[in-house]
């Protein structure tokens, strides 16, 4: 038997357990990668600068409720939970990652709202949150599970809401990383579903799915590159 097989249980999607089991699945590798040097090492010494480009587009008005769509190696969610005074529910379909993160926010239990969850289909009321927040799981789902995402996030957003979304950028043509071939192919073959991602239209993607649930963008998407634009950080505002 496969050993990803091993992994596929409790509702962990086929896809999360084939390509990802060694990296968000298995209790050694949990232990490894959550370890800041080796996270930032994987970001190519960006991580602090995307966290804090993060940070100063978190929702901090009084009384808002924020949603982190899927836990997060390094310290994201216990520096989200310390810049707002805010309420932040947490899901993942992953019991192990929810653990982590459970672990990091002890000083702020009270405010920090673990659930297991499929992001492709969430148990939150429709309108619920004020902001949703997703740090490098797009490129991580496959097209159809995309979708979904982007379905929920819209029917969970409040009008007048916002996303953010920290990501790799477009396909990065001309960054000396995708044009060397041998890092290209290794990253696809661990990334296996970023080079679709690569090419969406994460705008026109994310106004898709709120129209069906009778929202809009504001505006256009506040957007701001990291690494020579091979990272960007995405700010959506929704109409009121």
């Amino acid at each position: 038997m496969a050993i990803y097989k091993k992994f596929i249980q409790g509702g962990v999607p086929e896809y999360l357990a084939h390509y990802y089991w060694w990296a968000y699945l298995w209790d050694k590798s949990i232990w490894f990668f959550d370890h800041q040097p080796v996270i930032n090492a994987i970001l190519f010494g960006q991580y602090d600068k995307l966290l804090n480009k993060t940070l100063a587009h978190v929702e901090r008005k009084p009384g808002a409720k924020l949603l982190q769509l899927t836990c997060v190696y390094g310290k994201l969610t216990p520096s989200l939970l310390h810049h707002t005074d805010s309420e932040v529910h947490l899901c993942d379909v992953a019991v192990g990652q929810l653990e982590l993160a459970r672990g990091k926010t002890t000083e702020v239990a009270d405010r920090c709202h673990l659930a297991r969850m499929n992001a492709e289909s969430l148990g939150y009321a429709n309108n619920a949150f004020d902001q949703v927040i997703l740090f490098f799981l797009f490129h991580e789902l496959p097209p159809q599970a995309r979708q979904h995402v982007y379905d929920e996030i819209a029917r969970v957003l409040k009008p007048g809401g916002s996303v953010l979304i920290t990501e790799y950028g477009s396909t990065p043509h001309r960054h000396w990383l995708y044009r060397f071939r041998p890092f290209r192919f290794v990253l696809g073959h661990l990334e296996p579903f970023l080079p679709g991602f690569w090419q969406e239209d994460v705008r026109a993607k994310l106004s898709g799915a709120l129209h069906k649930h009778g929202k809009a963008l504001a505006e256009e998407p506040h957007v701001e590159h990291c690494f020579a634009s091979f990272y960007r950080v995405m700010r959506f505002n929704l109409q009121a």
